[in-house]
Order: structure tokens, then C-alpha cells, then sequence
């Protein structure tokens, strides 16, 4: 990704938002493009690169690589690195990880019922 003029008055808007309140952080890390659907994807068990880049079909590579680093560096997924040839990564929803998934459902739900939608990119949780 580019990377941004820290003296424009877009990025001085962010830093002062995200400086009052972690949920504009938080919101701002959502509001990037794809973020909650490889996010839904891992928790739906694609725990590959090249499993989340096919369940997400129209998703660049470096994109999605873009996506794992920054929930990765949030806390919001781990990466654990494996030892073979070829060297195999895996991704997983860290704690955190899965408390913001729950929290995002609640949010689609509510979603479709203020836009009178019943589509949802979340997994479907089966209760026991």
C-alpha cells in the first residue's frame, strides 16, 4: 500500500480521531476493504493463504497479504509458521479475534434489519 502523507489533513483528521477513542481506530481498521470478510473467512476454518484467497475469488494476493498483516499486527490473528518444504503458514483467530466476530454478527444482523437485508458474509453459528 501507499504510503500516506502524514501532513495532509486526511491523515491529521484520523490521528486526531483515533487519539480520542479507540473505537475510531477500530472502525477506521474495519472500514478497510475486505478486512472482515478474510476475518470471517479464517473464523469459517480457510486457515491457508491460498484457501482465503479462493473463498474471497476476486481478491488480490497482495491485498489479502496486505489484510493478514494488519489483523495479525492488531491482535486480531495469530500466524504460526510451520517447518517442511515447501513452508507451510497457517492463520487462526486469535482470542480477540473471535470476540470481534461475535460482535461483528450482532452487527450484520442489525445491518439487514436497518436495510431490510437478510444477506450476510458471517459464518452461521450453529448453537448446540
Amino acid at each position: 500500500m501507499a504510503t500516506r502523507k502524514t501532513n495532509s489533513s486526511n491523515y491529521l483528521n484520523q490521528e486526531f480521531l483515533e487519539s480520542r477513542c479507540a473505537l475510531n481506530e477500530l472502525i477506521y481498521l474495519l472500514s478497510k476493504r475486505w478486512i472482515t470478510d478474510v476475518l470471517f473467512t479464517i473464523e469459517e476454518g480457510n486457515d491457508r493463504f491460498s484457501s482465503i484467497k479462493e473463498a474471497l475469488e476476486h481478491i488480490t494476493d497482495h491485498i489479502l497479504s496486505d489484510r493478514l498483516k494488519l489483523l495479525e499486527k492488531n491482535g486480531l490473528i495469530s500466524k504460526q509458521q510451520h517447518a517442511g518444504v515447501p513452508a507451510k503458514v497457517t492463520y487462526a483467530l486469535t482470542d480477540k479475534g473471535m470476540e470481534l466476530s461475535n460482535m461483528l454478527e450482532s452487527l450484520c444482523h442489525f445491518a439487514g434489519d436497518i436495510f431490510e437485508r437478510d444477506e450476510c458474509a458471517v459464518p452461521v453459528t450453529v448453537e448446540a
